[in-house]
């Protein structure tokens, strides 16, 4: 009496899952042992589709391939990936009863920065309050983070500035000058590459001007130079008037320097070689679609000639300039009129305020 024991297939290990970034190619492995005359299948599990049977390819999915490895190694092939790819494939034997095992294809997609409900450049005025928005796509969820360009920093929901702040939005109550310039918006899943989206926000404001000292005295022949530092955006236009409105120009008795970085400038005057026809008011003035504004400095001539009795030649400059202000492009820390007289032999006098 003989007994005949025909060996069925195995399966010679799980189905590794598989993860893919999307438009890639995917291929999930199932190893079978002792296949024999038996069949390898191909399903999708969730809509229940036969793909391949053993190697021929049955679903009309061109992306769709199957190969194999001396009847051991079968391979499915799924080609520019998509998202709805993502899902649970089968690997079945058609024993009685049917073999079978799965294994899960996980699609991935970079971050991409969505232009709506993305906020693009905004122009608001001072003392508005302000939200920034960011949206993105990609899988898993992105994750938004907010900085600034050049690494200022950032208003935080509890008042506090930090450098970075989390989250779809990014809100500034009460936006004012120091909040104007470019927001980075930066989208990452871990997925390369990260991507990111520039804001610009400018905030108008009127003019503002500020003259540190509201009068002058100057000896007779001297240089003297006053400065005006002013704010203002949209840019505005900035100059010096004497007397009734006179605008100043350049030439032989006024030197007019202008200079800026963003809404900060510094105005200087120089009027050379001072006589009493100089005396007077001289305004700066700086004025925009917002408006216009002006501050004002008295400026006459000393009857004091002590400094200058020394008989050396006229030439001299006097330059006013508020105690340590900073103007943002050099600080005057001299608390005093300095007055130079040049000669054969150069000296220095300092007269204190």
């Amino acid at each position: 009496h003989c007994e005949i024991i025909t060996d069925l297939p195995t399966f010679g290990e799980p189905i590794a899952n598989v993860t893919v970034p999307v438009g890639r190619e995917a291929v999930l492995v199932c190893i079978v042992e002792d296949l024999a005359a038996y069949k390898v299948a191909w399903l999708r599990v969730d809509t229940q589709t036969i793909l391949t049977i053993h190697n021929y390819v049955i679903t009309k999915n061109k992306r769709i391939g199957v190969s194999y490895n001396e009847h051991t190694v079968w391979n499915l092939h799924i080609r520019e990936v998509h998202q709805s790819d993502r899902g649970w494939y089968m690997c079945q034997l058609n024993t009685d009863p049917m073999k079978s095992q799965v294994g899960f294809l996980e699609v991935v997609v970079p971050p991409d920065i969505l232009d709506y409900p993305t906020s693009s450049d905004m122009i608001v005025q001072e003392g508005a309050n302000v939200t920034l928005r960011c949206a993105a796509s990609g899988y898993p969820a992105p994750n938004i983070t907010w900085r600034r360009e050049g690494g200022d920093l950032l208003p935080s929901m509890d008042g506090k500035e930090v450098n970075v702040v989390d989250g779809p939005e990014l809100y500034i109550q009460h936006a004012t000058r120091r909040h104007m310039g470019a927001y980075l918006c930066i989208a990452s899943n871990g997925i390369p590459p990260s991507v990111m989206k520039r804001m610009m926000l400018v905030v108008n404001f009127p003019p503002m001007v500020w003259i540190s000292k509201r009068t002058a005295t100057v000896g007779f022949g001297q240089h003297l130079t006053l400065e005006c530092k002013s704010e203002a955006y949209p840019k505005a236009v900035n100059y010096w008037t004497k007397g009734k409105g006179e605008i100043i120009a350049n030439g032989k008795k006024f030197d007019t320097h202008i200079a800026g970085i963003g809404y900060n400038i510094l105005m200087k005057l120089t009027i050379k070689h001072f006589t009493h026809l100089d005396q007077g008011e001289y305004k700066c003035v700086s004025k925009n679609v917002l408006g216009e504004v002006h501050d004002t400095i008295t400026v006459s001539v000393s009857d004091d000639n002590e400094v200058l009795s020394t008989g050396l030649p006229r030439h001299k400059e006097l330059i006013l300039a508020e105690n340590g202000y900073n103007s943002g492009f050099s600080t005057v820390a001299l608390p005093f009129i300095i007055v130079s007289l040049l000669a054969t032999t150069q000296c220095l006098y300092a007269i204190a305020i």
